[in-house]
């Protein structure tokens, strides 16, 4: 029997880091529309689905 895997959520601190980029950086793509599609929780707090952010990153790639 098999469990159903969760989609992670990551931080905007972890994306970052893993970019390698400045938080700055990071909030101007948001603010264009070019960073990947995110999840504004209640509190504020941004979360990116781990598989979005891979789909974005495949995007990248593509026209680079």
């Amino acid at each position: 029997m098999s469990t159903p895997t969760r989609d992670e959520k990551m931080t905007v601190k972890e994306v970052i880091a893993d970019l390698r980029v400045a938080p700055s950086t990071f909030y101007r793509w948001r603010q264009l529309g070019k960073g990947p599609r995110s999840i504004k929780l209640p509190n504020g707090d941004v979360r990116i689905r781990r598989s979005e952010y891979e789909r974005w990153l495949t995007e990248r790639e593509d026209a680079a």
